[in-house]
C-alpha cells in the first residue's frame, strides 16, 4: 500500500477532520544514467568527504545553509522542528473560493485526501458541502521543510488537493501578453472560431501518453537484444501564404485527429453520426 506523505488536520469553522494525504500524481519517465564509457560501469556518487577522504554514514549528515563559498550554517533537525509553523499538524481552511476562480498555472503537485478511521463523517461533510456550493478550500500546509497554499476541491466522491506555485515562481517572459499590432478581418476571426468549434472533443485523459518514453524504452528494449527500431518520420509543415485559403481548406476537409493511430472523435464527426 502507498505511504502517505502527510498526515494532519482539515479545520473549517469548527469541524476538524484527520486526514492523510497520497500522491495523486507524479511524473513517470524512464531515467538514463551516466556510465562509463570505458568499461560501462554506471558512475555513482556516494556521500564522500574531502576532508575527511571517507565514505560517511546518513547519521552523520547534518543540514547547512552556505553563505559563503566553503562556509556553512549549521541547522539540526530539532531546530528544524522549532520554526515548523501550526500547519505543519493543521491544515486550517483559510477561505473558500468559486471553483473556477483560479488560473490552472497556479496548480502544482495533487494529493488524494484519505480520512482517518472514524473521520468519515466530518470528511463527508466538507466534501458535501463544497460540493453543493461549487467552491474549494484554499489553506496552508507544511510539508517538506517548506509551507505550501494549498486548494482542496471536489473529485470523484473524495477530496483532492494541490499545491499552489506562489507568485514569485511563476515565470516572466518579455513580451508575453502584449498583443501584436495586426488587424484580424472578421472572416477570418469567424472561420477561425468555425475551426475550433469543428475539432472540439471530449477530453479522455486515458488516450494521451508520453510516446518519447515508450520509444525510449523501445529502443533499449530493441538494443539489449542487438536490433534497432526504425526513425520516427518526420512532421512536414507547408508555410501559410493565405491565412483565409488556409482556414477554408482546414473546414472543408480537417484531418481527423489522431492518438496512437486511433482517431479522437470530434463535435463535427459526433454531428455526422447523429
Amino acid at each position: 500500500m502507498a505511504s502517505p506523505v502527510w498526515k494532519g488536520t482539515i479545520s473549517f469553522g469548527l469541524v476538524s477532520i484527520p486526514i492523510r494525504l497520497y500522491a495523486a500524481a507524479r511524473t513517470k519517465r524512464t531515467y538514463l544514467h551516466q556510465i562509463h564509457k570505458e568499461c560501462n560501469t554506471r558512475l555513482k556518487q556516494p556521500l564522500f568527504c574531502p576532508t575527511c577522504n571517507r565514505i560517511v554514514e546518513r547519521s552523520e549528515v547534518i543540514k547547512g545553509y552556505e553563505y559563503e563559498t566553503g562556509k556553512y550554517v549549521l541547522i539540526d533537525g530539532d531546530e528544524i522542528k522549532n520554526i515548523t509553523p501550526p500547519s505543519g499538524k493543521t491544515m486550517e481552511i483559510l477561505a473558500f473560493l468559486d471553483r473556477d476562480a483560479v488560473d490552472p498555472i497556479y496548480f502544482d503537485s495533487s494529493f488524494f485526501a484519505m480520512p482517518d478511521a472514524q473521520s468519515e463523517k466530518p470528511y463527508r461533510l466538507l466534501l458535501k458541502a463544497i460540493e453543493d456550493t461549487g467552491k474549494m478550500g484554499l489553506a496552508k500546509m507544511t510539508m517538506h521543510q517548506r509551507e505550501y497554499t494549498v486548494f482542496i476541491r471536489a473529485r470523484n466522491n473524495g477530496l483532492t488537493l494541490h499545491t499552489m506555485y506562489y507568485q514569485n515562481e511563476i515565470a516572466e517572459v518579455a513580451g508575453y501578453g502584449q498583443i501584436p499590432d495586426v488587424k484580424l478581418r472578421p472572416e477570418e476571426v469567424k472561420l477561425a472560431d468555425q475551426l475550433v468549434e469543428n475539432l472540439s472533443a471530449r477530453f479522455k485523459p486515458q488516450d494521451y501518453k508520453d510516446e518519447f518514453q515508450e520509444r525510449l524504452n523501445e529502443l533499449i528494449e530493441a538494443k539489449l537484444k542487438g536490433k534497432t527500431i526504425s526513425a520516427q518520420p518526420k512532421a512536414r509543415k507547408a508555410p501559410v501564404i493565405d491565412m483565409m485559403e488556409a482556414l477554408k481548406k482546414s473546414l472543408a476537409g480537417p484531418r481527423p485527429i489522431t492518438v496512437k493511430g486511433v482517431p479522437v472523435p470530434t463535435r463535427r464527426q459526433g454531428r455526422r453520426a447523429s
